[in-house]
């Protein structure tokens, strides 16, 4: 099996589709009167995680030439790939239901709100174990990687929801308290858990440590290190850092430049979401290449 940049982007989408319904299932029980931000959030989810699934249907370099073949699928449910697309399917249609309630101006159900961030949280672990469904690849079966694509999906929901409220001009970000907090603490959690990823795929024994060591020296010193330490580690973890950092201390401005740098922040957010899956795929070396 070979996967690319497309794969990448199916990773990407999924994963930034469901950190957006978590952003906007939380906020119905902690802020429920932010309805402008929980609408872009719901609205996003199920159009993103859509695309993403039509991605990972006709990429032919994972064997599904046939779209149909993806509808099939859940007949093993031995199979990973089996309850992934399960939890897809089940994700994308809550996320449809909140979506329409709430362009209705309606309140969404509770339960449903729970239920769709369970299965949020789901779809973005298993953006993780699919790679993992491929064993010549040590990188991919290191069992930090749902965890660390769980934390980045949160983060890259988060700031696509952000951007568009800030773009409108949407005050309901400021009454999420917590959104403070986390636009320090996510860049930070991810970085420790790629540092960590990287330290147990040095420590691999057995067939496959030549090939967990070559895969992580790909990305920091080898041909995709240009791409991890500017794209991944500047622009997409220590840019946004800093610039919340300067919002939390007040030394950003307030009004449009301080919506401008927002805007930046979470749009590199975002790109270093995409380059984290990127690398992941495009920089693992395969046992006995």
């Amino acid at each position: 099996m070979v996967w690319d940049w497309v794969i990448a982007c199916y990773l990407f989408l999924a994963g930034m589709g469901a950190g957006a319904f978590a952003l906007a299932a939380i906020a119905a029980f902690v802020k429920p009167e932010a309805t402008k931000l929980r609408t872009v959030g719901y609205v996003i989810a199920p159009i993103v995680v859509a695309v993403g699934c039509v991605l990972l249907m006709v990429d032919a370099k994972a064997g599904l030439f046939n779209p149909l073949r993806f509808f099939f699928i859940i007949t093993n449910l031995q199979s990973v790939m089996a309850w992934g697309v399960i939890i897809l399917v089940l994700f994308i249609v809550v996320s449809l239901i909140t979506a329409i309630i709430m362009l209705k101006k309606q309140s969404t159900p509770k339960a449903l709100d729970g239920i769709g961030l369970v299965l949020a949280v789901c779809t973005a672990a298993y953006t993780g174990v699919l790679l993992g469904a491929a064993p010549a690849y040590p990188l991919w079966n290191i069992v930090v990687l749902p965890l660390l694509f769980i934390v980045s999906a949160a983060s890259s929901g988060f700031a696509v929801v952000l951007l568009v409220s800030y773009a409108r001009g949407f005050e309901d970000p400021a009454k999420l308290g917590f959104l403070k907090k986390t636009g320090l603490a996510l860049p930070v959690l991810e970085a420790l858990l790629v540092i960590v990823l990287f330290a147990v795929a040095m420590m691999t024994s057995g067939s496959g440590a030549e090939a967990a060591v070559a895969s992580v020296m790909n990305m920091v010193a080898g041909g995709y290190a240009p791409v991890f330490w500017i794209g991944f580690v500047i622009i997409g973890l220590a840019v946004p850092f800093v610039i919340e950092l300067m919002h939390r201390k007040g030394s950003a401005s307030e009004g449009g430049p301080r919506n401008a740098q927002a805007i930046v922040g979470e749009a590199c957010v975002l790109v270093g979401a995409f380059l984290l899956r990127f690398l992941m795929i495009m920089a693992a070396v395969p046992m006995f290449a």
